[in-house]
């Protein structure tokens, strides 16, 4: 490895001589090393220190090394992991290697196998980490930074922005409101050959049918009462650059009309104007709408649709992409404690849970509202369920609903029926919030059941 730094090689054994016996192997080799008696020791390294590859025993008390593969690997999914069995057997390799092991080795370790591949995990640590680098200097410098997500859902959106990008064609971004649309435009453009030119968006929803027109293609003086002036529109303005439509599903079918016309001359008139004026700019539109079925049904022109319709993206809703709520939550309370100039809080695992396995309808503008007004409305240096504007009293430590005296069988229904509320109905999450395993929870759901309505309803409501 090129490095000015010594990688470091994590050895995990319950038992301390063989974990030094391991750590002798790498002392020679320019290798430094860490060692950890259990998998939880190793985790908790795993947090703190830049480990590149970690040697682990298979047969350990408490966590074992397939478990701690799998932890391991969510955590840091770059990690090298190589398992190690005196135990071993072709089952043991089939099954490390399913889970993401790189390589396995039996015990005794032959030194010189051991030497070679370790190093092989290390130069393939270091070539995923270049990679990643080269990647995130690719994005910072042409427009994606301010697009986050890690999900496949957002990479088939990355990969398509950079396809079409460079060329020169029309795109139509579609997806819910609030999923990101416009990030993606300027993404688009500030990918593209046009970057140092301007981006301009119009909002078709914005403005009333009257004005749409003076607004795209300009006017000139005197075209109507308050017409005091010559005046360029969008096209113009943005001419060499990129004009994003936004929500051009809402434009009128007359201005429809004169958008296709511009789309295929690549000249605009001004209201009131005699001369055709050419026109350089990439249009690229947006829209919430099903524009498809909105021209079946006469409610949008058929022609632009297809004109517009060169290179689709979808924006995913939020629900569909999860995985990437934990960072969004984490780079929204950045923003908002920087530009609102609050106290530094984190929001702990619990709430973050709860926040992710919500539908979330307003999509990321509705995250991003929710995070801005927690960072703005909590004192302490945590942010807790019982902080969310909408937590159930049950779950407020202000709260007046739990009552000392109660049965036991009426606080657990209490915690599965609000937590599922929270969890959006969504059985595994419940579960994974309350600790309990799945078939606990339909046990528990199947038993309020036949006590009353209550769980009747509540075990209704998430089939």
């Amino acid at each position: 490895m090129n490095s000015e730094t010594q990688p470091i090689v994590l050895i995990v054994d319950d038992q301390a001589s063989e974990r030094e016996a391991v750590a002798r192997i790498f002392r020679r080799e320019n290798v430094q090393t860490l060692q950890a008696g259990s998998g939880e020791e190793a985790l908790k390294i795993l947090e703190k220190e830049p480990v590149a590859a970690v040697l682990t025993d298979l047969k350990m008390p408490s966590m074992s090394g397939h478990e701690l593969l799998s932890k391991a690997k969510k955590a840091r999914p770059n990690v090298q992991m190589i398992v190690m069995s005196g135990y071993g057997s072709i089952e043991d390799a089939v099954s490390a290697m399913q889970a993401g092991a790189l390589d396995f080795l039996e015990k005794p370790l032959n030194i010189e196998a051991a030497r070679a591949r370790v190093q092989k995990a290390l130069e393939k640590y270091e070539l995923e980490r270049q990679n990643e680098a080269l990647q995130s200097q690719l994005d910072s410098a042409f427009g994606l930074e301010n697009m986050i997500g890690r999900s496949s859902a957002m990479r088939n959106v990355y990969q398509e922005i950079r396809r079409v990008a460079p060329t020169n064609a029309t795109v139509l971004i579609m997806g819910e409101s609030g999923t990101g649309k416009e990030l993606a435009a300027r993404a688009v453009h500030n990918l593209s050959p046009r970057r140092e030119r301007r981006f301009l968006a119009f909002n078709c929803a914005a403005v009333t049918r009257e004005l749409v027109e003076s607004e795209l293609f300009g006017y000139m003086r005197g075209a109507f009462t308050g017409a005091t002036r010559d005046k360029p529109g969008y096209f113009e303005e943005a001419d060499g650059g990129t004009l994003l439509l936004d929500e051009i599903g809402e434009m009128t079918l007359e201005a429809q009309a004169k958008l296709l016309r511009v789309l295929e001359e690549k000249e605009i008139m001004r209201v009131g104007g005699t001369r055709p004026i050419p026109i350089d700019a990439r249009i690229l539109a947006s829209t919430n709408r099903d524009l498809e079925t909105a021209a079946a049904e006469n409610e949008f022109r058929e022609d632009l649709f297809h004109r517009l319709n060169v290179f689709p993206i979808t924006m995913p809703p939020l629900r569909d992409r999860r995985d990437d709520i934990p960072l969004l939550i984490e780079h929204f309370l950045e923003k908002a404690i920087e530009e609102h100039g609050v106290a530094p809080k984190r929001m702990d695992a619990a709430t973050v849970r709860i926040l992710q396995a919500r539908g979330w309808t307003g999509n990321v503008r509705q995250l991003r509202n929710t995070v801005q007004y927690l960072a703005l409305n909590v004192d302490g240096p945590e942010i807790r369920p019982s902080d969310l504007p909408d937590a159930p009293a049950q779950l407020s430590s202000k709260g007046a609903v739990f009552q000392v005296g109660m049965r036991m069988e009426e606080i657990e229904k209490m915690a599965i029926m609000e937590t599922l509320k929270a969890a959006g109905g969504n059985k595994s999450e419940a579960a994974r919030i309350l600790g309990i395993g799945l078939r606990t929870l339909y046990r528990r759901l199947e038993q309020m059941d036949g006590q009353d309505e209550d769980g009747a309803a509540a075990l209704s409501a998430c089939e």
